[in-house]
């Protein structure tokens, strides 16, 4: 048994240590928000949080999590009012929303390193997550509406 925090919830999973976190969420919990991009870790539809941290679940394996604390958009704390979310509704980024979960668990991360970050910053950091239908822009301004928001509550 392999136990780790999903979402403030302590689990114990009976599946073999080579199975990637992505299934696990998917298929054995039905968290359905991160997406199969492309399996090798290059599109980052597959991003979750990892003890705070943005990983592609597709290529973390449950044994290198056991014992760690995962997050999805569903475990997002006050998610309503998260200041990522809301900004990426005020600026509409999504078009067919495939990526955008990834892209907003990548973001918020980036928020937590940088508070105030650039365009440089942004696109560097993003660059790992792939929007086919091209919201980068929308993308972009969203992360400075929400680093905005997250300023002027503290």
């Amino acid at each position: 048994m392999i136990e780790l925090t999903v979402n403030g919830t302590k689990r114990q999973m009976d599946v073999v240590v080579e199975m990637p976190l992505l299934w696990v969420l998917r298929d054995e919990l039905g968290i359905t928000s991160p997406k199969y991009g492309c399996g090798v870790a290059q599109c980052g539809a597959c991003t979750v949080q990892i003890d705070g941290v943005a990983v592609r679940s597709c290529q973390a394996h449950i044994g290198e999590v056991a014992g760690k604390s995962v997050v999805t958009l569903e475990g997002l704390e006050k998610r309503e009012q998260h200041p990522v979310l809301q900004a990426w509704i005020e600026h509409q980024v999504p078009q067919c929303g495939y990526c955008q979960t990834g892209q907003i668990m990548q973001a918020i991360s980036l928020l937590d390193l940088i508070s105030n970050p650039t365009d440089d910053e942004i696109n560097q950091v993003m660059s790992g997550n792939l929007c086919r239908c091209g919201t980068y822009p929308r993308i972009r301004a969203a992360i400075h509406a929400a680093a905005a928001k997250k300023m002027a509550e503290k």
